[in-house]
Parts: structure tokens; sequence; C-alpha cells
């Protein structure tokens, strides 16, 4: 830390340092660690009418953990619904990662060492200008896109692919293509960082040497770029995971996200005790999942802040 406040003030003088890290400071307690800590602390309590908040009866308790582990029937009993919808969700988060970074990483590269000037400006805001919509509104735009008599359903009946309306809705088709889309850009940028400063000799050795295309990449750019690999796929994972609006929107009737579980226990259900336990439990799985990948990936935490 001191070492960060010292680098600081040498590029940007004492006062802009101190202004940056009280900001930064501010903002981190204000709107992250306080909220956190809020949340963790309801989570340990009872559901009580607001009379009783304070009194006796407002003790610290594990039966909102409890009920997400064992639910509402007798103790030797496994709440398989929620549990099931919290693994569902991950599994569904890690698949629109790597999508996300399948599609990515190649647009990347291309933007970082095929593109100069004028053309990399012209794909970057080509990139960036679809996000000025909001993203509740590109949310219905994917429920358009893939409706039953939506473009994608026309095309592909108007041109004989297939007689009756598929139901991408249902299928999750839409949902999953949403999400993907939605934080496309968090998985494109960190990649392009990553790979834009290594050294182009190196990719040309590497192709003196006789590697082909596959083996440049697999030898030389996504090691140096693993990195980029890491924080994109971070981000894209624990917002995929913690996304509302999309599964809200493009959500089949079948599929329920842990996060809507989450909202229905703070609005519907009015339980904000047991929808804090379950904000607590999505964000604890998730946090140890990105460590454990990081560990056997080998990343640290130091080279993803880089």
């Amino acid at each position: 830390m001191r070492d960060l406040f010292y680098d600081l003030v040498r590029r940007n003088g004492m006062a802009v340092s101190i202004y940056l890290m009280l900001a930064v400071s501010i903002w981190v307690f204000l709107l992250i660690i306080l909220p956190q800590l809020t949340m963790l602390d309801y989570s340990f309590r009872f559901n009580l009418p607001p009379a009783k908040i304070g009194g006796p009866e407002d003790v610290y308790t594990l039966e909102q953990y409890r009920y997400f582990f064992q639910g509402s029937g007798a103790s030797d009993g496994i709440n398989t619904l929620d549990i099931g919808i919290l693994f569902k969700t991950l599994l569904s988060a890690v698949f629109v990662t790597i999508f996300d970074l399948i599609i990515c990483y190649p647009v990347a590269f291309v933007l970082a060492k095929s593109s100069t000037g004028a053309k990399a400006r012209l794909l970057v805001l080509a990139l960036i200008v679809p996000y000025w919509i909001n993203e509740i509104l590109r949310a219905f735009a994917f429920r358009i896109l893939f409706g039953a008599t939506g473009v994608i359903n026309e095309t592909g009946m108007g041109i004989g692919l297939w007689d009756t309306p598929i139901d991408f809705i249902r299928e999750d088709v839409a949902l999953y293509a949403g999400l993907a889309y939605a934080y496309i850009l968090l998985m494109i940028f960190p990649l392009y960082n990553a790979i834009e400063s290594l050294d182009r000799n190196q990719i040309e050795a590497a192709r003196d040497m006789g590697a082909n295309w596959w083996q440049v990449h697999a030898k030389v750019v996504i090691p140096y770029a693993k990195p980029g690999i890491a924080s994109g796929m971070t981000m894209v994972f624990m917002l995929t995971s913690g996304a509302l609006a999309a599964p809200q929107i493009l959500g089949g009737p079948s599929n329920l996200w842990f996060t809507q579980l989450v909202y229905q226990w703070f609005n519907s259900g009015g339980n904000w005790p047991r929808g804090s336990a379950y904000a607590m439990v999505l964000l604890i799985v998730c946090i140890a999942l990105v460590l454990l990948v990081m560990r056997l990936f080998k990343v640290s935490i130091g080279e993803i802040r880089q």
C-alpha cells in the first residue's frame, strides 16, 4: 500500500494522490464493504417485525443458512430445489464465460496485433457504441429477436430451415446469448490489454522456427495473456452469476436464476435476513470458485491487477 501511494505521488503529485486515495477509499467502504457487512449481519438474524427489531428476540441465529441447506422440512432433509438452482446458475455462468472467451480471444488478438491507427479506433468504437443502450432495453431486444415471431424464427422459416417457430426462450438460448453479449466487453478489453503488450518479435520468432498458427497461440500468446484471460473470465463469471435483469426478461418459465431467489426473498417474500443469507452464499461460492480456478491455472491476484 505504501509503495502504491509513493508511486501515485511520483506520478500525480501529493494533492491529486491524496484525493484519489480518499475518493477510492470512500467509494469502496460506502458502496462495497459497508453494504456487504450489513447484509452479512442481516443473514444471521431472525425475520422479525419492525417493532421487535432490537428487542430480546432479535438475536443471532443460523436459521437462514439452515433453511438454504435443509429447507422447511425435517432437520435431516436437503433443500434440493434451491441448491439445484445455485448449481445450475454456476454451471450456466461457466458456460457463458467460456463462450465469451472463445468469441473474444480472436477479436482481441486482431484488435491488438492486426489493427493500427484509424482501423483500430473504428473497431473499438464499433464495440462500444451498442453499449450506449440500456442493458434492460438490450435484453428486450434479444427477446424480440429470439421470439416466436422474431427475426431469427421468421428468417429460418423463410429460407426453409424449419417449419414451425422454435421456442428459443423456453430452451434458454435467448438467455445465454443475452448474457454472453451483455458482458462481452469485459472479456475483450482485458485480453486486448494483455495481448497488446506482447512483443510482436516473439510471434515472428515462433513463426520463423516453424510454429503453425495454433502453436503460436498455444505456446506464446495464450501463456503471456493468461492474466488478462483470468481477469476477463473472473469479471464475466461473477457478473453472470449475479445477473438479474437478463434472467428476468429472457429466462424461460422453467429456468430460475439464483439471483431471482434472492430478489424474491427480499421483495415478494419480505424476508430480508433470508435474502441476505442467500446472497452471501452466492458471493462466497463464487469467490471460492474463482480462487480455485486461479490456483489451478497458477495465476496470482497481483498478475490480474497488472
